[in-house]
């Protein structure tokens, strides 16, 4: 009979809950080895490395321009099919209008003043150059200092994903926010992303950019400090607690994702849709994560592609990508289209100008253009793939340091409390997004940077961080 059918089911799923906690072994806290590299070209060079921090500024010339102009004078246009919208990729409809903007209404000299209004910088680290935003708050409160707040972005963003949100955090007060902490904000761009130069060497994956990430802090004289994520600035923050988990007061992520996959999540996605509260799972997490064919395998089919491509051979397809900024704009902005929504994909412009402005969207597309960083920035996904989803050390440790989930409700996969508990045992704040998608910095700074505000708020005053 089918309650009799169903008795057998839980008591199935009961016996595997008890076996799991019986038997799995607890792990002792070790931290992940900070991964001393040299990165540069050729031989490391005996002597010590420069570790000025030299001012920068985004410039362009006219050269760079008219090249720029002449390639998108030339570019050859497909004909999308009828009613395709944006289920084949980009619709090039929706292409010729983005070209036309850039070429007649966009204009690059003022989007390099707003890059330089917030103050950047250099530093060599491990054999390149890394760039970054520095921004200080332009006014404290009597007594009080500022927290450092590294924010690490991912692909196909960029350091200017954050403009929206620094002036929320620097000057909350200004903005209608609680000034009870304010932050001094660091930006850097990734290792071979936008104005960081390009790793010379093989094998530079997120543990060598919170490594990098790490000694830049350090040399900025910041000890203790907060680190803020989403996308790949959510694994190298998620390294970084790993690695100085006594530096890292907090840890807040708007994507949490599980690489180690066992055999509680498989049963879940089986039965957590009849027995969501055996999980831990709540409404809101069956509404997204169920029917799970649909919105987690298929999805990832349809959706990762691209990740499929620059985990393995990421050098071809970025050949035509840094020769044509007209095939690097498609590629990038479906993303911002789907990403942000998937629903966008059925409308002829996939949505774009609904979260984003053609400026904003051009800025990032421009910084990859004139940086060329788009093969370099695609062969991340090769170094930390390459070796097989949940075979390295990282993956295998927890996280200790006190973390803090924004997690948004059209991000493409759903990660419930009760998965990402396992990875991350020191979750003192997880809140359902009202809205929004994966580039949350720049969609909903206000939503994002109030996430921030009240997780560090709980970690300041029940002293989290010394308690780890």
């Amino acid at each position: 009979s089918l309650a009799g059918i169903m008795l057998l089911e839980v008591f199935l799923v009961l016996g595997t809950v008890i076996f799991y906690f019986l038997f799995s072994k607890k792990k002792e806290e070790e931290t992940l080895p900070f991964k001393e590299g040299w990165w540069g070209r050729g031989q490391k060079p005996d002597m010590q490395e420069d570790t000025a921090i030299r001012p920068f500024k985004v410039e362009t010339t006219e050269e760079e321009l008219s090249d720029l102009f002449r390639r998108l004078d030339q570019a050859r246009f497909t004909e999308p099919l009828e009613n395709s919208c944006f289920h084949y990729g980009i619709n090039s409809v929706y292409l010729r209008k983005v070209v036309s903007y850039w070429k007649n209404q966009f204009n690059w000299k003022k989007q390099v003043e707003v890059l330089n209004k917030y103050p950047q910088f250099k530093t060599k680290i491990q054999g390149i150059d890394i760039h970054f935003v520095h921004v200080k708050p332009p006014r404290l409160p009597e007594g009080r200092s500022a927290k450092p707040l590294l924010m690490v972005h991912g692909w196909p963003g960029s350091f200017y994903e954050f403009y929206k949100i620094i002036p929320l955090l620097t000057d909350p007060a200004s903005h209608g926010l609680s000034d009870e902490h304010v932050f001094e904000v660091i930006c850097p761009s990734i290792p071979g992303y936008g104005f960081s130069e390009a790793p010379h060497k093989k094998d530079f994956n997120s543990v060598s950019a919170a490594s990098v990430f790490y000694e830049l802090m350090l040399r900025l004289g910041f000890n203790e400090f907060y680190a803020q994520g989403g996308d790949w600035g959510w694994l190298i923050c998620t390294n970084l607690a790993q690695i100085a988990p006594s530096h890292m007061k907090g840890l807040h992520l708007n994507l949490a994702s599980v690489t180690k996959v066992g055999f509680l999540h498989l049963l879940s996605v089986l039965l957590g849709r009849c027995f969501p509260g055996l999980f831990g799972f709540q409404e809101e997490d069956v509404r997204r994560m169920f029917p799970f064919l649909e919105k987690g395998l298929y999805r990832i089919l349809v959706e990762s592609g691209y990740a499929h491509i620059q985990a393995t051979k990421p050098d071809t397809v970025g050949c035509g990508l840094n020769d044509s900024p007209v095939g690097l704009a498609a590629y990038i902005l479906e993303k911002f289209s789907s990403w942000t929504d998937l629903e966008f994909q059925n409308l002829e412009d996939g949505g774009l100008e609904r979260k984003f402005n053609l400026d904003d969207l051009l800025t990032n597309i421009m910084i990859y253009w004139v940086s060329g960083c788009i093969v370099s920035s695609m062969r991340f996904y090769k170094e930390n793939l390459q070796k097989g989803i949940g075979t390295q050390k990282h993956e295998k440790l927890t996280v200790q340091v006190p973390t803090g989930i924004a997690s948004f409700p059209n991000e493409v996969m759903h990660t419930p409390q009760a998965w990402a508990q396992k990875k991350y045992t020191n979750i003192v704040s997880f809140h359902f997004m009202p809205r929004g998608g994966h580039f949350a910095a720049l969609e909903e700074p206000e939503l994002l940077a109030k996430d921030i505000l009240q997780f560090v708020g709980k970690v300041e005053k029940e002293q989290l961080w010394k308690k780890k």
